[in-house]
């Protein structure tokens, strides 16, 4: 067997020039511009006259636009017709919400500088060794510190909070063949004092990120908020405090990556719980600190690195995994605070998350021999 139609991003760091800088801010809000306007068109269609405008309606517009907008024409119409993408996006996510009975959330108007990435979606771009050739902007230096191979198929350019810009490479890497993996399987408990907890008895304490830097932000939004707002002053203070939020993620995604690499690279079968994170931040109590660890984070890259790699990713329901004894398979009530696992049925003596990783194993091994049984039948 083989996957079809891999595809996988690169994200490289931009050094653009001055001139550069100037025209891709002037890119981003003429496409924030455009964005506001499709948005508006459909709320308005909808609201006054109950008439539902849809994708192509909405991207027939663009030409009527430039002619009253001269300043549209500086814009790739790849990157102009991806805006109107977005804005489909966003309204499929919208019915979908109402749909499903979730707290839908209108799709919201953008304001000045909420703009931060654009689009190209098949041509208007070229990577050239260090330079990456964008249409309407020109080359910008480009740090490839990785090859790749594979098909170039899209290039998103973003602007971080601190003023960074990024270009985001997407490539069809082709077929990648199904390998048989002989690599042993392992059950991983997510937890807050121990970010992650092995079936194998390996443990990795949670590096607080967002609490060990916590003070000084403290500090630095303190003083942000005395300065008035407009103000050179508050424009550099907050610009601090990005640069120490971005930081912290920055850490948290490096550290989330190596995790990940680590599993990919040692285990064939990794098996995670699938854990409603949304629900558990309603915990005022624990929110920061779910916020700080990113469970989420880890299991996604882990998936993207899993196929490649020739492992395989299963979520399993995590009911009871943390009381429910290993050993025996009876429930043994615990509160939160109990860190060792005590049996009274069977004697055993474990810690309290790697008991609940052995019980996620076996959850992902039942899990994957019924999907085969299945298949066979």
């Amino acid at each position: 067997m083989r996957n079809d139609n891999v595809l996988k991003a690169h994200r490289y760091r931009l050094y653009p020039r001055k001139s550069q800088v100037t025209v891709l801010n002037q890119t981003l809000e003429q496409c924030r511009m455009v964005y506001n306007r499709v948005l508006a068109l459909r709320k308005n269609a909808w609201e006054k006259e109950q008439k539902h405008v849809g994708y192509y309606e909405t991207k027939k517009m663009l030409p009527v636009w430039k002619q009253e907008y001269p300043s549209l024409k500086n814009v790739h119409s790849q990157v102009l017709q991806d805006v109107v993408t977005r804005v489909d996006k966003a309204y499929r996510a919208f019915f979908r919400r109402v749909k499903s009975g979730e707290k839908p959330g209108y799709p919201r108007f953008k304001q000045f500088g909420r703009y931060d990435s654009i689009t190209y979606t098949q041509s208007g771009f070229e990577l050239d060794g260090q330079w990456l050739v964008l249409s309407k902007v020109g080359a910008v230096p480009i740090i490839t510190h990785r090859t790749f191979e594979g098909e170039i198929k899209t290039c998103t350019i973003r602007r971080s909070c601190t003023g960074k810009w990024y270009a985001s490479i997407t490539v069809d890497i082709g077929d990648i063949p199904v390998q048989t993996n002989e690599k042993p399987a392992i059950g991983i408990d997510l937890g807050l004092t121990n970010f992650v907890a092995f079936s194998n008895g390996e443990i990795v304490k949670s590096p607080k990120f967002f609490c060990g830097d916590e003070p000084i932000l403290a500090r630095a939004q303190r003083r942000l908020s005395k300065l008035e707002r407009g103000t050179p002053e508050r424009k550099r203070s907050l610009m601090i405090v990005s640069k120490i939020h971005e930081r912290i993620a920055n850490r948290r995604t490096d550290f989330a990556h190596k995790i990940s690499r680590d599993l990919v690279a040692r285990f064939g079968l990794i098996v995670f719980e699938d854990l409603n994170t949304k629900g558990m931040v309603k915990n005022h109590c624990l929110a920061k600190r779910i916020h700080d660890v990113a469970w989420n984070q880890l299991v996604q890259f882990t998936q993207g690195k899993a196929e490649e790699a020739g492992s395989h990713v299963v979520l399993v329901d995590p009911f009871n995994t943390l009381q429910m004894c290993s050993g025996c398979g009876q429930i043994v009530k615990k509160e939160l605070n109990v860190r060792v696992h005590q049996c009274p049925y069977c004697g055993l003596v474990i810690d309290r998350d790697v008991n609940a990783a052995l019980n996620i194993l076996g959850l992902g091994l039942q899990s994957v021999a019924s999907t085969v049984s299945l298949v066979r039948a």
